[in-house]
């Protein structure tokens, strides 16, 4: 190679390199980074928190304790309740699974909705939705059924949220928790002598007659007097004596031990009860009705060789007379009455979900000496599923001269238990004429 070939092979080589630094050097593709997953802190069983809103009569034949199951009818809106204790953004998920092939399932929070589309046939995290809680106290989850190849939408154990804060729930003890927060008046007797009647009045406001209720408004030391709502066909006034005998099988008390029906008023059924405690039981169905006001009297008395014998009388105003419900001997029992407080429970799990109420008004004690003495005060308390906080949705208070208990359907507004409630002092005793009860 001469020397002109040579420079010119450095001329190309030079212009190639040149060339070749002016390219665009290639940029690597990075893939977008996998979404880390939510991090739930919060399991919300659903068997224990779930309702079946729209019909709540049916909400046993798809919730049970495992959580929903045999999710059949697409019109069925399942809501679950959880209270939040401040205001936070949270993630929402479940724990879901399809037993074969995919559901579609809509989620609604506050008119927000949401379709998820269900294919996995073990029990997996599924996430739902963002939701802001813009207020601390009870919201809620509704779940509806849309399409469905299997003939069920979905087995779903429990509801998964994920923010940083509290949250109440019904972790355990379904059976009471779905029932709700039972509250209490314990009355404060302004005597220091024996206590021979009781006399009480209730009030129950329209819409607020729930089945499931029982306004409970005399109660005892040894037994409790009230009406009760037992279907949407059936109420009661009930009437019950605890045996000294601590069983919930009345059939395992000894003879000794037995409460003894004295006398019964007309078409009042008598007989035992259990399950909590045990004792005789009496009851009238009898069709009250919500915003009347009822009568309650009940003497409680000694009757010599360690008995004392209960007696409930009611009172309708249509009638303007008083009913015996029925007499009750309680054997080792020697005393007057004492213990004097009133309630209000539900008894029906399915209808945990709806708010009642009732006014409690018109309070006294008769003593020994045939005095009257009203009572205006009262403690307010609450059963062990509103003291470890599985349920918050309880209230008492005063208004319209009465105190007032109510509980139920998730509501916010709590009352703090073991407070002192007081009203005006009832002015006129009960006109009662006690040699014409039977």
């Amino acid at each position: 190679m001469d020397k002109l070939q040579l420079s010119k092979l450095v001329i190309l080589i030079t212009l190639l390199l040149a060339c070749s630094k002016n390219e665009p050097e290639e940029t690597p593709v990075i893939p977008d980074p996998e979404p880390e997953p939510i991090a739930y802190n919060v399991s919300v069983p659903m068997g224990g928190n779930s309702w079946i809103i729209n019909n709540l009569a049916e909400t046993s034949t798809i919730v049970s304790d495992d959580g929903i199951r045999n999710w059949r009818n697409s019109n069925h809106i399942i809501r679950v309740y959880f209270y939040v204790n401040s205001r936070i953004d949270i993630s929402l998920g479940m724990m879901a699974r399809v037993n074969s092939g995919t559901s579609k399932i809509k989620v609604a929070y506050e008119g927000n909705s949401k379709e998820i589309e269900l294919s996995n046939t073990q029990f997996e995290t599924v996430d739902l939705t963002s939701i802001e809680i813009s207020e601390i106290g009870y919201h809620y989850v509704d779940l509806q059924g849309l399409e469905t190849n299997s003939g069920t939408f979905a087995e779903v154990n429990t509801l998964l949220l994920a923010g940083n804060s509290a949250v109440n729930f019904i972790k355990d003890d379904f059976y009471f928790g779905r029932r709700g927060p039972s509250v209490h008046l314990g009355y404060q007797v302004p005597v220091n002598d024996d206590i021979e009647w009781f006399y009480n009045e209730i009030e129950v406001p329209t819409g607020e007659d729930v089945i499931g209720s029982y306004f409970m408004s005399n109660g005892f030391n040894n037994g409790y007097f009230g009406i009760q709502v037992n279907s949407e066909s059936e109420r009661r006034i009930l009437f019950s004596v605890w045996s000294p005998f601590q069983t919930d099988d009345p059939t395992t008390i000894p003879e000794e031990y037995k409460i003894k029906l004295l006398k019964k008023g007309d078409d009042v059924v008598s007989g035992e009860f259990g399950n909590e405690g045990s004792g005789g039981q009496s009851y009238k169905i009898y069709d009250w009705k919500a915003g009347v006001k009822y009568g309650f009297l009940l003497q409680g008395k000694p009757a010599g060789n360690d008995f004392t014998d209960y007696t409930a009388y009611f009172h309708d105003p249509e009638l303007d007379s008083w009913q015996l419900i029925a007499s009750f001997r309680r054997p080792k029992t020697n005393t007057y009455l004492t213990g004097l407080y009133s309630f209000l429970e539900n008894f029906i799990p399915n209808t945990g979900a709806q708010t009642r109420s009732a006014n409690y008004l018109n309070h006294w004690v008769r003593d020994v000496n045939e005095q009257w003495h009203a009572i205006d005060k009262a403690t307010f308390t609450g059963d062990a599923t509103a003291r470890k906080e599985a349920r918050l949705d309880y209230q008492g208070g005063t208004r319209n001269g009465a105190f007032y208990l109510k509980n139920c359907g998730f509501f916010s507004d709590r009352t703090v238990l073991d407070i002192t409630l007081s009203h005006a002092t009832p002015t006129v005793a009960p006109m009662i004429d006690f040699s014409s009860l039977d």
